[in-house]
């Protein structure tokens, strides 16, 4: 059963950057489609970018284009999500989920989810 953890959260200023970590146990997640999501208070799951299982990289919103970046280690069996310029509207808890069909931005095509990790930009 596959299990994810989110880290790397956290506190930061405006036009900062942090690095968010998605670890698998479990499985490997080379087997697995891997999204990034986000949720502010009062609003609804935001898809962020997606992950192929061939290294392919889609982003879904328009807001974190040209900013976020994802990306997969294997060997490490992580998924990382890069933020920079940070803004005060990407607060959110983000979460990464895990599926073995498709990409998406849609949530109910996931099947594993992670806790979530807090970030928020603030000064």
């Amino acid at each position: 059963q596959l299990q994810l953890v989110e880290s790397g959260g956290g506190l930061v200023q405006p036009g900062g950057s942090l690095r968010l970590v998605c670890a698998a146990s479990g499985s490997t997640l080379n087997s697995y489609y891997i999204g990034w999501f986000r949720q502010a208070p009062g609003k609804e799951r935001e898809g962020v970018s997606c992950i192929t299982r061939s290294n392919v990289k889609v982003n879904y919103a328009d807001s974190v284009k040209g900013r976020f970046s994802i990306s997969r280690d294997n060997a490490q069996n992580t998924v990382y999500l890069q933020m920079n310029s940070l803004k005060p509207e990407d607060t959110a808890v983000y979460y990464c989920a895990a599926n073995r069909d498709t990409c998406s931005n849609r949530n109910y095509t996931y099947n594993y989810w992670g806790q979530g990790t807090q970030v928020t930009v603030s000064s």
